[in-house]
């Protein structure tokens, strides 16, 4: 316990990179997620097959490999394009923006089939009134569309939220300084790896847990005058 109270600025530190990267990657996920189940349900074909093949892609794919490529191979290929054109001189990537760039897109991946999947659940018939009724397009996603999305969709959000705030611990391998790579840094340093390991699974279960309360009260926000079986 002394050694957690000696290092816990470290940890503190490290939890805190790890929840911003977490919110980071989630913003951009959402975006994805939004921008994939658009294409998915519209009637543009080439839509459809550009998001069925970054869905296929990014899930075919371990996120620890494509955390490497973007850190790795990313920068070298964007300098060489900068060279090559003459257009910009060297960019550094940034590991925080590397690993929440790639882990926003992976789970966009997620987050569309997801979003698709709630969307395709509300009964057509309602958005066929609101549109009899002379409403426009954006009242239609705003009354109708969007309160049953985030209602049938938060299951699954919840979930994927869960593995995303877990799967930032990968961005200790390219050496960001989260709460694994503090944890480990400090383990190690001291000779009591198991220590700080467990103090950091400690951690972890304390932000999945709020984080489960979070989306229960959502739920409930969302479930009010829904009749459960």
């Amino acid at each position: 316990m002394d050694l957690l109270l000696e290092y816990h600025s470290q940890l503190l530190a490290g939890t805190w990179m790890t929840v911003k990267l977490a919110l980071v990657s989630l913003a951009i996920a959402l975006v994805f997620g939004l921008l994939g189940a658009w294409a998915k349900l519209s009637k543009n074909r080439l839509a459809q097959r550009l998001a069925g093949i970054y869905t296929t892609l990014v899930r075919g794919v371990p996120d620890l490999v494509l955390i490497l490529l973007v850190f790795f191979g990313g920068q070298v290929m964007i300098n060489e394009l900068g060279y090559a054109t003459g257009l910009w001189g060297y960019v550094d990537i940034s590991k925080f923006a590397a690993g929440a760039a790639t882990i926003g897109v992976i789970f966009g991946a997620y987050f569309t089939e997801t979003f698709r999947g709630a969307i395709m659940a509300i009964p057509p018939g309602q958005i066929e009134a609101g549109v009899s009724c002379g409403m426009r397009k954006s009242l239609i996603f705003r009354h109708i569309i969007w309160p049953q999305m985030v209602r049938y969709a938060l299951p699954g959000f919840t979930n994927n939220w869960l593995v995303q705030l877990k799967t930032t611990a990968l961005v200790s391998v390219i050496g960001l300084q989260d709460l694994v790579y503090n944890a480990f840094t400090a383990g190690r340093s001291t000779g009591q790896l198991f220590t700080f390991m467990a103090a950091a699974f400690v951690i972890y279960l304390m932000l999945t847990g709020l984080s489960d309360l979070a989306f229960r009260a959502l739920d409930r926000r969302y479930s009010r005058g829904v009749v459960r079986a």
